[in-house]
């Protein structure tokens, strides 16, 4: 996990980024904690360095960050939480 967060040293402990396009190594998923009206933005950075896949977290909807997600080749997931989702797939009920 490598935080993407401008104007903030560390998260948790762990070096931050100001933008997707500072990573220096393959990403395979965007996991977005924003506001609708950024997701495209970060769906083009997403898109720019290749990532595999962007997920936009539970009450995140955005039809723009799709539509740029699916011209790119990623897998898109929105409106859900990756710990549920993961939970559910780990632990079946």
């Amino acid at each position: 996990m490598i935080p993407v967060r401008p104007h903030r040293r560390e998260v948790l402990g762990i070096p931050c980024v100001n933008s997707l396009i500072d990573i220096e190594e393959p990403v395979d998923l965007v996991d977005v904690f924003r506001r609708a009206e950024f997701c495209s933005e970060v769906a083009e950075q997403a898109a720019a360095v290749g990532a595999k896949a962007l997920w936009l977290q539970l009450g995140i909807v955005s039809p723009e960050a799709r539509a740029i997600a699916e011209r790119a080749g990623m897998d898109y997931v929105e409106n859900a939480c990756t710990a549920v989702v993961h939970r559910l797939q780990v632990h079946p009920c």
